[in-house]
């Protein structure tokens, strides 16, 4: 998986339409890459459904929920153990933002500025840390991105949250960032971020806006997906375009991938205008609930890592070819027809949110 990520998605052509029909292409050749890695769990159907809901994506993993309303109360449960063991800040219910980062924050020259000062600004929350190349590579980007977005003359500003090993680790890496960081010996505080926002592995950046209220936890997809910083602050998009760099979030959960050939003039841009109503109802719908919509956006085109996915779940070799994937559950539900149409993807989407549908396993 890895090695896919590592590759660079082609740019499909875009145009738009109201149904897609299949142009009856099959591919001459089997690509090489699978998607073996991704996790494999021995939980029962009723276990997935918790794990899908929760977007869990390594283990152990605790979230606290209030009994009640089913709401979450805390998702990073194992440091809330850690760090309060006794229960005195029991229910551990989230604080606003500007709460757990309350005090004083650091520039790589050694000057100490309060958190204060971040008020009307669009802040970055960046976990991260020198051991972990990903996390390096990702600052690289990062720190073009924050040049250009402050050049702009937006108001923003990262504050780096290290999970380095040792603080000489982290003097290192924070000598290499233009922006701020909580002090490595503030313990506590670090941890208290991690807690709000559950944090399960980096790197990892939250975009916050002005108000301390998160507009995208995938900053790093979307810095890695706009060099320009155009579309910032990346407010999230009801349909993706499958890419190396958002493909991990196939992991997170059950995703609607719509295939299609890209090759031809318009078929991605068509796809996304088909399926984008739906998405954006079903993620209205749960929004007004304060709960995560069930199932993730995509569209597919032609390239290497799609046929990898292809090959991983052993899908039919047509395009259009709508789908939907359940990594963490080894289940795919597949929607084979000549034309795709919005109502048909809203049929497929309804039926399967209702359990109507028998999976096939991957």
């Amino acid at each position: 998986l890895q090695q896919l990520l590592e590759r660079k998605a082609e740019t499909p052509v875009k145009s738009k339409t109201q149904s897609l029909a299949r142009g009856g292409r099959f591919r001459a050749a089997l690509r090489n890459q699978d998607f073996s890695e991704i996790t494999r769990l021995p939980f029962p159907a009723a276990s997935l459904k918790l794990w899908n809901k929760y977007r869990i994506s390594n283990i152990p993993s605790l979230i606290f929920l209030d009994a009640t309303t089913g709401k979450v109360v805390c998702r990073n449960g194992l440091l809330v153990i850690r760090d309060d063991p006794e229960g005195l800040e029991f229910p551990w219910g989230p604080k606003p933002f500007r709460e757990v980062i309350a005090g004083p924050l650091l520039r790589n020259n050694g000057q100490s500025l309060e958190s204060s000062s971040l008020e009307g600004s669009h802040v970055g929350v960046y976990f991260s840390a020198h051991w972990c190349p990903p996390c390096r590579s990702l600052t690289r980007v990062l720190v073009e991105s924050y040049r250009k977005i402050k050049e702009a003359g937006q108001s923003f500003e990262i504050i780096f949250v290290s999970a380095d090993r040792s603080e000489e680790s982290f003097k290192q890496y924070f000598s290499e960032m233009p922006w701020l960081a909580v002090p490595y010996t503030d313990e506590a505080r670090r941890s208290r971020l991690n807690r709000l926002y559950g944090i399960q592995g980096i790197p990892t950046l939250i975009v916050l806006d002005p108000q301390g209220e998160v507009i995208t936890r995938q900053g790093r997809v979307e810095v890695l997906n706009d060099e320009d910083c155009r579309e910032f602050p990346w407010h999230p998009k009801p349909v993706l375009e499958l890419s190396d760099s958002n493909a991990t979030q196939l992991n997170e959960g059950p995703c609607l991938v719509l295939f299609v050939d890209s090759e031809d003039d318009g078929e991605s841009e068509a796809a996304k205008q088909l399926i984008q109503p739906i998405a954006e109802k079903i993620i209205a719908k749960y929004k007004a609930k304060e709960e995560e919509a069930p199932l993730l956006f995509f569209v597919a085109g032609e390239d290497d890592m799609t046929d990898s996915l292809r090959d991983y779940t052993n899908l039919p070799e047509a395009a259009p070819l709508l789908t939907i994937l359940d990594m963490s559950a080894r289940a795919k539900y597949v929607m084979d027809v000549e034309e795709i149409t919005p109502a048909i993807v809203e049929a497929f989407v309804n039926d399967f949110l209702a359990e109507k549908l028998k999976p096939e396993p991957i």
